[in-house]
């Protein structure tokens, strides 16, 4: 049987991947993380709190037998960034690597899968929210147990940030303008949606898709404040890695693997 506090996070070694895990580690929980083979360097001291495996999202034969015995497998890899004359169009980077790791959960007997999706806003391309939804398709088609977390922007707290992103961020928590939708498109603090992750995949599923105002709900108030000491650390010490001009996290450019609200 399946232990609930085994968690697989694909992504391992990027920002995203870090936070994530890094916040299921504070609740808990027992991590396995999914590494691009060479990047092994960017787990930093994570590499001695969980098992790591060096494994290709888009090759479906280094996947074989990573999850076994995981409760739940959260898939972070995606992109924003397209580059179709690489050959790295939105559809294989972000519905192609989820399919492979849903065909991995079920070939390994994962009761779950969390897909980091994408609520979609005006800033956000078209694109890339159509190639999130084909891989939520995908996952209902195919019967697996799936959460889906249609996610916003998110930020580094205390990290220089557009205007127009912090003025959404401003609107977003302002009644009666946030119960009109800008509550789940504001761009959210990224330990904010690290914690809400990892405490929403470690609690029973009580829907299939979740927002912004859901993951929020999963965060103490001293936390929506930044005052929890913990992740804040977290971040800090991550913080060479990151880009406040970008979503979620900074990869190279040779390979966007991993930046994904």
């Amino acid at each position: 049987m399946n232990n609930r506090n085994r968690i697989l996070v694909t992504g391992g070694e990027t920002f995203l991947g870090v936070n994530i895990a890094s916040a299921l580690l504070l609740e808990g929980a027992d991590v396995t993380l999914l590494v691009r083979p060479g990047a092994e360097e960017r787990l930093g001291v994570l590499e001695r709190r969980v098992r790591w495996y060096a494994a290709d999202v888009w090759d479906t034969a280094s996947l074989r037998g990573r999850a076994r015995g995981n409760y739940m497998v959260i898939h972070t890899v995606g992109s924003m960034v397209a580059d179709p004359a690489r050959g790295l169009t939105h559809h294989r980077l972000n519905v192609i690597s989820a399919r492979n790791v849903a065909n991995m959960c079920i070939s390994d007997g994962v009761p779950y899968m969390m897909l980091l999706s994408t609520t979609a806003a005006p800033w956000i391309s078209r694109s890339y929210i159509r190639a999130k939804r084909e891989a939520e398709q995908y996952l209902s088609r195919i019967g697996l147990h799936a959460a889906i977390v249609r996610a916003p922007l998110v930020y580094v707290r205390g990290m220089p940030r557009p205007w127009f992103y912090r003025a959404m961020t401003a609107l977003g928590g302002i009644p009666p303008i946030s119960w009109l939708g800008f509550n789940r498109i504001a761009p959210m603090p990224m330990d904010v949606l690290a914690r809400g992750t990892a405490r929403l995949a470690l609690s029973p599923l009580s829907k299939v898709i979740y927002y912004a105002p859901d993951l929020r709900r999963l965060n103490r108030r001293d936390e929506l404040r930044g005052q929890a000491e913990a992740m804040l650390a977290v971040e800090q010490s991550l913080r060479v890695t990151s880009d406040s001009a970008l979503p979620f996290d900074a990869v190279d450019d040779s390979t966007p693997f991993g930046w994904t609200p």
